[in-house]
C-alpha cells in the first residue's frame, strides 16, 4: 500500500505561479511512477503530467506543456508539480497518483487514470481571472 498527501493548492490570481506536493509513504517510493491528474466540476478526471519512477521521463498534458514541470525527490518520498502562468481554466481538483512499477521500467510513464493503482485525496487550485 501506498498512502499518498497532495498540498499546495490555493487561489491565486492568472499568471500566477503555485508548486504542488504529494508526498508518499507505505511501500517504497522508488518504484513507482506518478501521476498528477485533475478533475474540474463536471468534468472527467484528466492527466496532467506524468514521470517515471527514476526521473527520466517524463510526459505533460498539452494544455499544460511549457507551463508545468513534475519533478521527483525519491530521498524524500515526494513528487512535486510547479505550475507557472496558470490560468482560470486550470482550475481544478489535483490529485497524485502511484503505480508500482518493476526496476527494468525505469523509463517508463503513464497518462491513464486506469493505470493508477494509490491516489491521493487532492487539493484545490482556483485561478481567479
Amino acid at each position: 500500500q501506498v498512502q499518498l498527501v497532495e498540498s499546495g493548492g490555493g487561489l491565486v490570481q492568472a499568471g500566477g505561479s503555485l508548486r504542488l506536493s504529494c508526498a508518499a509513504s507505505g511501500r517504497t517510493f522508488s518504484y513507482h511512477a506518478m501521476g498528477w491528474f485533475r478533475q474540474a466540476p463536471g468534468k472527467e478526471r484528466e492527466v496532467v503530467a506524468a514521470i517515471s519512477w527514476s526521473g527520466e521521463s517524463t510526459y505533460y498534458a498539452n494544455s499544460v506543456k511549457g507551463r508545468f514541470t513534475i519533478s521527483r525527490d525519491n530521498a524524500k518520498n515526494t513528487v512535486y508539480l510547479q505550475m507557472n502562468n496558470l490560468k482560470p481554466e486550470d482550475t481544478a481538483v489535483y490529485f497524485c497518483a502511484a503505480k508500482e512499477v518493476a526496476y527494468s521500467g525505469r523509463g517508463l510513464y503513464f497518462n491513464r487514470r486506469y493505470d493508477y493503482q494509490y491516489w491521493g485525496r487532492g487539493t484545490q487550485v482556483t485561478v481567479s481571472s
